[in-house]
């Protein structure tokens, strides 16, 4: 979880918060109303609205009519959201290559050992 956390905070940069990089990178797999947001990243309905209010107003986000239900709104990820996540990923990507640069050969071997074994974990 901390380095989740660490990776969150590297990639999230000078353009949005770690929170708002979580809320653009839920978006990015589909559009989603704000409570279904706030249910996935556990926070309170506030909490997302304020979220939300600053990636729409740095036009990352755009909001929509539900078509379902007019009377809710759904949130979808726009090209400059995309282009922020993109640049983000290269970001903690860069930041992870250096950190495992400095590990010694037997180091590196165990961690993509491990790598290997959550990834085995997580698809059962």
């Amino acid at each position: 979880m901390r380095t989740s956390r660490r990776l969150r905070t590297e990639a999230s940069g000078d353009v949005v918060s770690p929170g708002q990089y979580t809320v653009l990178a839920q978006l990015r797999r589909g559009s989603r109303t704000s409570r279904e947001l706030a249910e996935r990243e556990r926070v309170q309905a506030p909490s997302m609205t304020r979220i939300v209010k600053a990636l729409t107003a740095k036009g990352l986000v755009s909001r929509a009519v539900h078509p379902q239900d007019g009377r809710q709104i759904l949130l979808s990820i726009t090209p400059d959201g995309e282009g922020i996540l993109e640049e983000a990923k290269g970001q903690r990507t860069a930041w992870l290559s250096r950190r495992v640069a400095l590990l010694d050969e037997e180091d590196r071997l165990v961690l993509s050992r491990a790598a290997h074994l959550l990834q085995e974990l997580s698809a059962e």
